[in-house]
């Protein structure tokens, strides 16, 4: 036996399924999943593993120095979850 769908009780609902019935309106189309070229996915993946450093490498000490501290005030004034959040 197969198993039937359970009609919903919402009145909505059933007014939409009957207009989409008698006008046959077809489901929303979906979208078209688009395939990302492989060339530039290595190549984004390749960049992203050797920017940090390579970035650190190039900054002086100077401005490595003027850079941590609003690093480290961005990463601390994130909202912190509570203890009564879990």
């Amino acid at each position: 036996m197969t198993e039937r769908k359970k009609k919903s009780t919402d009145i909505n609902v059933l007014a939409v399924s009957i207009v989409q019935a008698a006008t046959k309106e077809p489901e929303s189309p979906k979208k078209p999943v688009k395939e990302k070229n492989p060339a530039a996915v290595a190549l984004g993946h390749l960049g992203g593993l050797k920017g940090g450093k390579a970035r650190a490498e190039k900054l002086s000490a100077k401005k490595r120095k003027a850079i941590a501290p609003k690093a480290a005030k961005a990463r601390w004034s994130k909202k912190q979850p509570t203890k009564s959040s879990y």
